[in-house]
């Protein structure tokens, strides 16, 4: 998994397009938001926030966690998921790599009942985190939100191979993450770097190879969901008008008018910020974002053509 000191400058300040999305509303969740056609005006006026709980109340409803079950939040950056997790009964665990997300989350949502964190890697986790021991088999879910994009190939298949090891009998793994159509290296879609070095990645997994790699720690897939158009695409129309107003200095007026925090950037700021975007767009054409539902025992795997039918269905 990448350094989690590395990961730190994607999500702070130091990244002239975080510190965008902070003055547009992000805060405790850090995801791109699952968008309806209806609701698109409404986003391009009052940010992302509302989009970004939607997308988090989707993907834990995929996990059906139940009252008194264990359940790993992996990734869990400012902690929201896994204080909806605990706030539904759940003892939720969410871990991060990054310190400085953890220390935010415990400020937020470390008084909550059913809620704790833990600086801790997902692809290597240790016996205990949080107090909580780790044995084989004692989680009885695993969540993770937008964050194994992160992990690298590798880091990915140690992910799963852990969340096997740790899930007892019938437990679910919901795995959401943006995926690739094709295996083309990433690099022919993000040539300058722009993507990947802000959100400090090197790759992202072919959707689908996932169940295939799921499938040889020994998950069932259970569901596949393709998510591209309401995150991705719906997402991609709101960034091109963002980057449409940011490129002219009217437009830059108007939306700091709106954002007033959107004030502090420079004209070098706003030009990288608009650079960013736009390579965002372009990668968005050779990329997926899918919802995985994998469980630790059951009926057998689903077929390659049944993947395919449900990769193009419904959401």
């Amino acid at each position: 998994m990448g350094d989690g000191g590395d990961l730190a400058g994607a999500y702070s300040d130091e990244s002239v397009l975080f510190r965008v999305l902070r003055h547009l509303g992000w805060d405790d969740l850090a995801n791109i938001g699952y968008f309806t056609l209806p609701t698109l005006p409404v986003a391009a006026l009052a940010g992302p926030v509302f989009f970004q709980r939607r997308l988090a109340r989707r993907s834990l409803a995929l996990l059906d966690a139940r009252p008194g079950q264990l359940v790993l939040d992996a990734g869990c950056g400012r902690g929201e998921t896994t204080a909806r997790l605990g706030a539904a009964g759940c003892r939720a665990l969410g871990v991060d790599i990054q310190p400085a997300q953890i220390d935010r989350a415990r400020r937020r949502f470390g008084s909550r009942p059913g809620a704790r964190f833990a600086v801790a890697d997902a692809t290597a986790l240790p016996p205990r985190a949080a107090d909580i021991p780790l044995p084989d088999g004692s989680l009885d879910r695993v969540h993770c939100l937008e964050a194994a994009f992160h992990f690298g190939h590798a880091g990915r298949t140690s992910f799963l191979s852990e969340s096997f090891r740790l899930l007892r009998p019938g437990g679910r793994l919901v795995l959401v993450d943006v995926t690739s159509r094709t295996d083309q290296p990433i690099g022919t879609l993000d040539p300058n770097g722009l993507v990947r070095g802000t959100w400090r990645f090197d790759d992202i997994e072919p959707y689908q190879r996932y169940p295939l790699m799921a499938s040889a720690a020994g998950f069932t897939t259970r569901r596949i969901l393709d998510w591209t158009t309401p995150v991705l695409h719906r997402a991609a129309r709101l960034s091109a008008l963002f980057a449409g107003a940011a490129s002219t200095r009217a437009g830059r007026q108007a939306l700091c008018a709106r954002w007033p925090g959107l004030r502090e950037l420079d004209a070098g700021e706003w030009d990288e910020v608009v650079a960013i975007v736009r390579a965002h767009r372009a990668i968005g054409r050779g990329t997926c974002y899918t919802a995985y539902v994998f469980e630790s025992t059951g009926s057998p795997p689903v077929s390659v053509e049944a993947d395919k039918r449900q990769i193009s269905g419904r959401a």
